[in-house]
């Protein structure tokens, strides 16, 4: 008798204890899997995000790895910007298309991953054909340029649309579009579509000592990167 009293008393206790650890757990919000740079974070990859958000525009603060208030904001408008949920936390998606590889090992859904990696393959491809030789930063202005006209109400509203309008682009009627382009050309797009734009909005860009047209001269100049001339 002693002994199965003694057995359940034990067995009770162990219940509670098991208990008490999962409601601790559920208080705090444990996850012992996912790693989230948010407010108040520290550390290398909060330094990855302001420096690249302030590479690309979105963020005028220090680049001390300190996720404040300032990291934040840029980060929810970055999301916005992007079409991701602006909570302002660097989740496994927002950290994904700033192209920075998170330590949690998370992914986002697999229909928006994939649509991503087909917009950044084509617009690497166009940047490849049209650009490559050209200064990096050229190389992202053009990509910046198919991105603006995906924006304007004159143009098609997809990178593919853009890229495939008739007579845009040489490299689509030359096949050049189809090369396999290579990684600068594919940190380019990226970066393009993360919104870093040196051609200042621009929606045309051309080789001033090749082009023949004289419409295109009469177009506002924003910038010359490298043999292209953009403009609007």
């Amino acid at each position: 008798m002693f002994k199965n009293k003694h057995s359940i008393k034990i067995i009770t206790t162990i219940i509670l204890l098991a208990i008490t650890i999962f409601a601790i757990a559920v208080i705090f919000d444990f996850n012992p899997v996912e790693a989230l740079s948010k407010y108040g974070s520290r550390g290398n990859e909060v330094t990855q995000i302001q420096s690249k958000l302030k590479r690309w525009g979105y963020y005028n603060g220090n680049v001390d790895g300190i996720y404040g208030s300032q990291t934040q904001s840029a980060v929810k408008y970055f999301q916005r910007k992007n079409g991701l949920t602006a909570d302002g936390i660097a989740g496994p998606a927002t950290l994904q298309a700033m192209g920075i590889t998170s330590s949690s090992g998370n992914n986002s859904s697999s229909g928006s991953t994939s649509t991503n990696s087909n917009n950044v393959n084509l617009l690497a491809r166009l940047i490849y054909g049209e650009a490559r030789g050209e200064p990096y930063t050229g190389q992202v202005a053009v990509g910046a340029v198919v991105l603006n006209r995906v924006k304007s109400s004159s143009f098609p509203n997809t990178i593919s649309g853009v890229i495939y309008q008739s007579g845009a682009f040489n490299v689509v009627s030359d096949g050049q579009i189809n090369l396999s382009p290579n990684d600068t050309a594919k940190k380019a797009a990226q970066d393009a579509i993360n919104g870093w734009d040196p051609s200042y909005g621009a929606i045309y860009y051309f080789n001033p000592s090749t082009a023949s047209n004289k419409w295109i001269w009469s177009r506002p100049m924003t910038v010359t990167i490298g043999k292209h001339r953009f403009c609007k």
